[in-house]
Parts: C-alpha cells; sequence; structure tokens
C-alpha cells in the first residue's frame, strides 16, 4: 500500500483513554487508512516518530477564537501548542447571527470591533471560515448575548415574549445549519437580567435540535451552588446536555469549596449528561467588570480604550497614580479587560483531574497582552500537571483533551487516533514538552510540539507553520442525548488491527 503519509514507530495516545502502545499511521488524503505494524507500506512522506508521543490534535472547547479565524487565518497561538479544532462562540458571545452598526455590547467586544460583526446568519459566518481557510477546525456556539443583541433596544431587562420568539427563531436557523449549540454568560450585565422562562425557552429549541447547551455561570462566587442549580434545570428542562464552561470558585471567600461544586456535578450527572470544562491557571481573563473589583486579590489592566497608557499594570498601581479608589479607577478605565487572580491552585487541581471535565483554553486572542493561558493552556497541562506532578495520568490528559471533547460537541470522527478517523494528530516529545507562556510574556511558543497535522495535512513542524492550512467549519451532524453517560475509561481498540 503507498500512502501520502506515514508515521512510523509513534508511542500513541489514542485519546479513549487506554494505555500507549507502538504502530505506525498511515493517512491518505483526511483520514487515517491504516494502523498497526505497516512493514509492507510506503508513503510521500515518512516521519520516524520513534521516541516520540502522537495523539489526537488537541480540541480546544472554550475559546473565543470567533472573528481569528477569518481575520488571522493562521492561528499561531493554538497551532503551536496541538490545537486542530476550535469550539467558538463561548460565554454567551459569537461572531453570528449578528451586525451591528454602533458600540459593541460588552462583553461582545472581546470578539472584535463593530467592523468585525458582518454575519447576519450562521450560514454567512459558515461560509466566510471555510473561505478564510483557518489552520484549524471551527466548531461554532450561538451566543445567548449576540441573539439579544440583535432583537433588543437594550439588555438591562427580561426579553419580551416577542423578543424571546425572535431570538428563538434566529436560534433555530443557526442549528440548522449546522452550529452545534448556544452558550449564555449569565454573569454579563448585558445577559445578568434574562429569566428562567427565556432561557428555557432558548434551550428548548437546542434541545430539540440535538445540540449541547454550554453557560458561563450567573455567578462563579458565593452564588455557585445556586448558579450551578439552575443551569442543570434549565439543561433538563430543555433536554440538552450541558458543559458549565472554566468552572471554579472565584474569590478568596470561596477558596476551599471545589469539593463541593465536584460533589455537586457528580450528582447531576447521574440522571442528566453534564460536564466541565477548566484551565490549568489560578487567573481568570475578561473585560474589567465592576463587580469584581477588590483588594483581596491582585487585578493585572491588560487593555483600556479611554487610558492605553496605563496598561499592563495592576489596577492598585494605577488607582495609586491617580489619587483614587479601586472603584473609582476602574469606572474610569472602562471598557477595560483585566486578570484577576482570583482561584486557588488546590480547588483549579480537583476540577482539572475530575473525570467530567475537559481541557479550554478561555483565551483572548483580541487582547494586547493575554493571559498566557491563549499559548499555553494544553502543553501546560501535559508537562506540568501530568508529567511532573502526576496530578493525572498522561492517558486520562490527553482524554480531556481529546475523545471527551469530541463526544460532548458532537464533532465526528475527531479527537481519537483509529482507522477511518479524521487525521488530525499532533506528535510530542514528552521529555521537552514545556508550556512558556508567562503572565510577563504571554505571547511564546510551547517547547516540545515537534508536528501538529489538520485533516491530514502537515500545518506546524519543528516550532514553525508549514504555511499549509487545512482546517474548516465542522458543522454539527449528529444528535446529542441528554442522557447520562458513563466516565469509565477504557481501551477500546480492535485487536485485529494490531497483529
Amino acid at each position: 500500500m503507498h500512502v501520502d503519509l506515514l508515521i512510523r514507530h509513534a508511542t500513541i495516545l489514542d485519546g479513549r483513554g487506554g494505555d500507549a502502545f507502538t504502530a505506525d499511521v498511515a493517512i491518505q488524503g483526511e483520514r487515517i487508512v491504516a494502523l498497526g505494524r505497516l512493514v509492507d507500506t510506503s508513503a510521500n512522506d515518512v516521519i520516524d516518530a520513534k521516541g516520540l508521543t502522537l495523539a489526537p490534535g488537541f480540541i480546544d472547547v472554550h475559546t473565543h477564537d470567533d472573528t481569528n479565524v477569518i481575520r488571522t487565518p493562521e492561528m499561531l497561538p493554538k497551532l503551536s501548542q496541538g490545537v486542530t479544532t476550535v469550539v467558538v462562540g463561548n460565554c454567551g458571545i459569537s461572531a453570528s447571527p449578528v451586525t451591528l452598526t454602533g458600540d459593541v455590547p460588552d462583553p461582545m467586544n472581546l470578539l472584535g470591533r463593530a467592523e468585525d460583526f458582518r454575519y447576519p446568519s450562521f450560514a454567512a459566518y459558515a461560509q466566510a471560515v471555510d473561505a478564510s481557510t483557518p489552520s484549524v477546525n471551527v466548531a461554532a456556539l450561538i451566543g445567548h448575548t449576540s441573539l439579544r443583541s440583535q432583537v433588543m433596544d437594550r439588555c438591562d431587562r427580561p426579553a419580551s415574549d416577542d423578543e424571546i420568539a425572535a431570538m428563538r427563531e434566529q436560534l433555530e436557523t443557526a442549528l440548522a445549519e449546522g452550529a452545534v449549540g448556544m452558550s449564555s454568560g449569565l454573569a454579563y450585565r448585558n445577559a445578568f437580567c434574562a429569566p428562567t422562562e427565556e432561557m428555557n425557552a432558548l434551550v428548548e429549541a437546542v434541545g430539540r435540535a440535538g445540540g449541547v447547551y454550554t453557560t458561563h455561570l450567573r455567578d462563579e462566587f458565593a452564588g455557585l451552588p445556586e448558579a450551578m442549580d439552575e443551569a442543570v434545570a434549565t439543561a433538563r428542562h430543555g433536554q440538552a446536555p450541558l458543559v458549565i464552561s472554566h468552572l471554579k470558585c472565584a474569590g478568596a471567600g470561596n477558596w476551599g469549596n471545589a469539593p463541593k461544586a465536584l460533589s455537586k456535578l457528580d450528582d447531576a450527572a447521574r440522571t442528566h449528561g453534564v460536564h466541565c470544562d477548566c484551565y490549568p491557571y489560578t487567573a481568570g481573563s475578561s473585560t474589567l467588570d465592576l463587580g469584581q473589583v477588590t483588594d483581596e486579590i491582585d487585578i493585572f489592566i491588560t487593555w483600556s480604550d479611554p487610558h492605553p497608557e496605563v496598561a499592563r499594570q495592576s489596577l492598585g498601581a494605577i488607582a495609586e497614580q491617580w489619587g483614587l479608589s479601586l472603584m473609582e479607577a476602574a469606572e474610569r478605565l472602562q471598557p477595560a479587560g483585566a486578570v484577576y487572580h482570583n482561584m486557588s491552585e488546590a480547588d483549579m487541581r480537583l476540577v482539572l483531574s475530575h473525570p467530567l471535565s475537559m481541557v479550554g483554553s478561555d483565551g483572548l486572542p483580541n487582547d494586547p497582552h493575554p493571559h498566557p493561558r491563549l499559548w499555553g493552556t494544553f502543553p501546560r497541562v501535559l508537562a506540568h500537571y501530568s508529567r511532573d506532578l502526576k496530578l493525572l495520568s498522561l492517558t486520562e490528559a490527553v482524554r480531556k483533551m481529546t475523545a471527551l471533547s469530541a463526544a460532548n460537541f458532537g464533532l465526528t470522527d475527531r479527537g481519537v487516533i483509529r482507522v477511518g478517523a479524521f487525521a488530525d494528530l499532533v506528535l510530542l516529545d514528552l521529555e521537552t514538552l514545556e508550556d512558556t507562556a508567562t503572565y510577563s510574556t504571554p505571547m511564546s511558543l510551547a517547547r516540545g510540539i515537534e508536528l501538529v497535522i489538520v485533516n491530514g495535512c502537515i500545518s506546524y513542524r519543528h516550532g514553525q507553520a508549514s504555511g499549509k492550512r487545512a482546517g474548516r467549519l465542522l458543522r454539527r451532524n449528529a444528535r446529542l442525548s441528554p442522557a447520562p453517560v458513563s466516565t469509565g475509561i477504557h481501551d477500546g481498540r480492535d485487536s485485529a488491527t494490531f497483529p
């Protein structure tokens, strides 16, 4: 057999949680066509992977890359850490179906400026993604706040029945055109006033279409338990599987509550499909939220529209320079972005290692001084938390980045290494693997990412993008079930494939 690409002698972590094994992988076109000891196989390009580890390409389930996959299709922050698919449209904000003429509502301004929102339908957005040919695949959620921005004159109130009907119609159309589900960001002021009735009506449409509901909870601080209950009840009502975005116990007064939150997650998952995502850092990043301004934690300002000259300083230092209180300084900086050091390491580790959690970066690519998670999330989990600290096994870490993510977002034939699957792959040197992005120098390439393949195309090699881009929009083509799923880990390999 002669194929396009042959990877020989790789140590394979297939994404499904089984033990590592050594095999050759043959790729023809976009898919894996053979796996095993392929002694009689030749190829146009042969890669000797002896001593290296081959895994499915990582799936970043929580991104805000909506407009970047079109404006900056090279997607180096993600490609360079082994990511081959991004899920966009999280936290209630998406680039479609949206057109804007005035100011961009908070937090939609994380995605770009008004001119970047030019996709009145999901079909238009999908066409733009495919036309840009990004380096990574793209699966898209529809944002609840984005829907509100199109039908409401102001968002500091509940939507009317007519407005809910208009949002639902837009959502149903987008889901029919291939969106994978809907997200909400109920903690943000432009969605906070949305009551249960509004959310139930929209998530009903998600469930009927077979999509997924993801949510940035209404409260990640003291009200976390009640916010989790609300999210589960909404998903259960709509019969849609639920993903809780970046599950955390935020705020110094809330530290140590991860066991309670995870117990609540486990309880819900016994009767409904419930998962969460998380990132391996103890700081979050978003727009500067006056509700989070406190002297209990460090708050680092990353950008400010009216005062760009004071960016890259702490809020405390800025307030001291201006002779103002923290709140007065924060008000003067608006609109702005911030990094909040508001989590405990112990809580984060418990969430990261939990069987129901996936890995998502939540990186902000339009931030001029981004959180290091934009460039470092996936190698940090593998190198620091798995290899060095032994918090979780390498097989489990990879499962959280690949097969589990693909299953929860309906990404067929992705996230696994098996015959017939798409050839989205990452080749790692586990000895040298390291995230190098820090809070002071956040835009830094990871070490140890030897090769990244997207849809059979080598897109990144030895620390450089190849210039060949093969990503595309992944339209939902399967119904997701709201039924509870087992968290058991199994090998799943067909022994006949491995003589």
